[in-house]
């Protein structure tokens, strides 16, 4: 049996070449069947979906998710868990992400790996895989990590890591804690290997690039700076054109100007919006407890007593309006750093992220100040 076409209409269309009027999207079941000129035929005879006017982007697709609706991945690391901060992302455009887990324990991990495998098999919305962001990082630049958990991985690590699982893998580590063997490995296996949380120097950094680091975790955020005779981790991920960069662009974790800097050095298509999103993200919940310590989110800042940034407050849809008029990029842009460039990184640019014929039916529907109004996950609406 043919599933029914949708035609949604009288809205502006962000593709390719920016944002269009008079265009209608189709989409038959979870794909898009086509983008064609509103008074096409098909559309007349499909049922309507009508935008009023608002814009349609790309569904948003964030790489690194710890928590969100009062949950936090670590705390409960099993499908309901994820099923909740799928709710609560959604709800600001998040059609696809990987949950994320900071360091910890061995058998939390593996907990972590296998609700993800058991969410994507279940058909939780929009859970793309798993971001491991530890625990083999360098104590020089912890962050909020708990540094006693950190190690080196082990055989036993390693199976589970590269083991064929269902989702994308993405691990954080430190380059300089790591082999450049145990990279090659793991890239090899096709698990998306970054930097993060490293105190490594240029050269480091250089070498491990080259054995297939794709990317790096919070650019500027837990790592070597750039600096004048020494370019660091910063330096080398600026200078290499073929790796991705996240940046959280919440204004309190990197600076607009930095954020800018960063955009215009990077190669097209290789800056990345992230959230690094904490509980409070979609709850009324401002605290959540990490690694025994009790964070509260304050004026969109999450950090411990110390003044230790705990992750962030911030959410997809926030973050595409702060790249806008924080740092002035053109939307098109924006919206392309919150879809089609984290869908590269992935690797799942041929099924995600962009607005054409072929791909997932995954939009944000927002109005002019880009809030949110709806969201379609595979071709399923939820309205706001």
């Amino acid at each position: 049996m043919t599933s029914q076409l949708t035609a949604l209409i009288n809205g502006r269309v962000l593709t390719d070449h920016g944002p269009r009027d008079g265009l209608a999207v189709l989409v038959r079941g979870e794909r898009i069947e086509a983008i064609t000129h509103a008074n096409d035929a098909r559309v007349a005879a499909a049922q309507a979906h009508d935008l009023q006017g608002r814009l349609l982007l790309p569904g948003f697709i964030d790489v690194q998710v710890n928590g969100g609706g009062g949950v936090l991945f670590n705390a409960e690391p099993t499908v309901e868990a994820l099923a909740t901060i799928s709710v609560a992302h959604r709800k600001y455009g998040t059609t696809g992400f990987l949950p994320t887990l900071i360091t910890d324990t061995a058998e939390v991990m593996q907990k972590a790996l296998d609700a993800v495998d058991a969410a994507i098999e279940q058909g939780v919305p929009g859970v793309l895989g798993i971001h491991l962001e530890g625990p083999f990082l360098a104590t020089a630049r912890k962050g909020i990590h708990d540094a006693s958990l950190f190690r080196l991985p082990d055989a036993a690590d390693l199976a589970a890591i590269t083991r064929n699982r269902r989702g994308v893998v993405m691990l954080t580590l430190a380059v300089e804690e790591v082999p450049l063997d145990t990279i090659r490995q793991l890239s090899e296996a096709g698990v998306r290997v970054v930097a993060g949380h490293t105190a490594a120097n240029y050269n480091t950094t250089r070498a491990a690039l080259d054995a297939g680091v794709c990317g790096f975790t919070h650019l500027y955020n837990a790592m070597t700076p750039l600096g004048s005779r020494e370019p660091g981790v910063v330096g080398a991920a600026l200078d290499d054109p073929h790796s991705w960069c996240g940046l959280i662009a919440d204004g309190h974790h990197v600076h607009p100007v930095a954020l800018r800097v960063a955009i215009a050095a990077k190669a097209r298509g290789k800056s990345v919006l992230v959230t690094d999103a904490m509980p409070p993200v979609g709850s009324d919940n401002p605290e959540y407890v990490l690694n025994g310590q009790t964070i509260i989110a304050r004026d969109g800042i999450c950090q411990s007593d110390a003044g230790v940034l705990a992750g962030s407050a911030l959410d997809m849809a926030t973050g595409v309006r702060n790249l806008v008029n924080m740092v002035g990029l053109p939307l098109a842009e924006a919206s392309r750093m919150a879809s089609a460039y984290p869908a590269a990184w992935l690797g799942l640019d041929r099924t995600h992220g962009r607005l054409v014929a072929g791909q997932q039916a995954d939009f944000a529907v927002v109005d002019e100040g880009l809030v949110v109004a709806e969201t379609w996950v595979g071709g399923v609406r939820y309205a706001y």
